[in-house]
């Protein structure tokens, strides 16, 4: 690709539309490009319903959303037709879909980016190879990313980044009064979820001087409700759906350790630098989405599984119907606590 100066690049844009885990590890992206490109007008386009996440955020003109849920191709040709008027001189895409294609090579952009993998990288400026499973085990999805933007010649490895505001560090104020831990022990996916009796055990043991929060959405209660009844611990505190996501960041930065399946929880928590402990049943980190805190650790079976990993992505039961893999003695989160 040709080379290019600042002044080429005034409006960018950023698609990644996935889970909020996935647009989490695309901020290293928007990190580079607005430390080479500071004065640039710089959008994001995401989920809609994810918007809160990146509200606020310092280095972003403009949030864009895709209804994915209702009309979502009708919503994709108003979207496209939308990017177009922008008038766009770097599009972004971190995805490997069609759809997101479609919005990227006809965006109207002077110079577009993303995996080759895309049925349509064709016609980007910019492709390079996507590479993910057990032979690039060193791969990191954040390498991944910035891999999309090597056109800028530089090798700086930026790390997740999430800006909380001041609202938001008021209104988790009041818990961060003690000595805490937080726990986001719910999963989309069956399979990647640490059980509740394993959870239990561990609340059960941890040190009565660390009070215990609870984090997750509100449809996630019915996991945290059957925990709380489980435990005997006191001083424990159910938060689920009590906070945007940016206040659940915002008080993970104050825990003395956050303990998360392999999901979105974890993520936020290398996006804030804070300690975190991330258990891994079904999916291993060498697919590239472990935590990336200076304090952070895996825990994960220690019995050989032909059968793990079953798969990138989680599953709503075991294949195999044994779940072995999430057999992990509790004992190991709790040594996360010894000083």
């Amino acid at each position: 690709m040709m080379s290019l100066s600042k002044k080429d690049f005034q409006k960018i844009l950023i698609i990644q539309t996935a889970s909020i885990g996935d647009v989490i590890l695309a901020t290293p992206v928007l990190e580079k490009l607005k430390a080479h490109y500071p004065e640039a007008k710089i959008d994001f386009l995401m989920r809609e319903g994810s918007e809160p996440l990146l509200r606020g955020h310092p280095h972003i003109r403009a949030i864009l959303s895709w209804n994915k849920s209702e009309n979502k191709y009708n919503n994709l040709t108003q979207l496209l037709g939308y990017i177009r008027d922008r008038k766009y001189d770097l599009v972004v895409n971190l995805q490997r879909f069609l759809s997101t294609g479609i919005l990227t090579a006809f965006s109207g952009a002077k110079v577009t980016a993303g995996f080759n993998k895309n049925p349509l990288s064709l016609f980007f400026s910019n492709r390079v190879k996507h590479q993910i499973g057990l032979k690039y085990p060193e791969v990191h999805e954040i390498d991944r990313n910035l891999k999309v933007v090597d056109f800028l010649n530089d090798t700086t490895r930026y790390k997740p980044r999430l800006y909380p505001g001041k609202k938001a560090y008021a209104k988790i104020s009041q818990y961060r009064t003690q000595n805490y831990i937080t726990i986001t022990p719910a999963s989309i996916w069956y399979t990647k979820q640490y059980p509740v009796d394993k959870w239990v055990q561990f609340i059960n043991n941890v040190p009565p001087e660390y009070h215990v929060y609870i984090l997750g959405a509100k449809n996630d209660r019915v996991v945290s409700d059957e925990i709380v009844k489980k435990t005997r611990k006191t001083n424990i505190l159910d938060l689920c759906g009590q906070f945007t996501l940016l206040e659940s960041a915002a008080l993970i930065a104050g825990a003395e350790m956050n303990y998360a399946n392999d999901s979105a929880a974890q993520h936020m928590a290398s996006a804030m630098n804070a300690p975190v402990t991330t258990v891994y049943c079904s999916t291993v980190p060498e697919f590239g989405f472990g935590p990336l805190s200076d304090d952070s650790k895996v825990i994960q079976t220690d019995e050989k599984l032909d059968c793990r990993p079953c798969g990138l992505h989680g599953y709503n039961q075991c294949p195999e119907g044994h779940f072995k893999c999430a057999d992990i003695d509790s004992s190991k989160l709790l040594k996360r606590l010894e000083k």
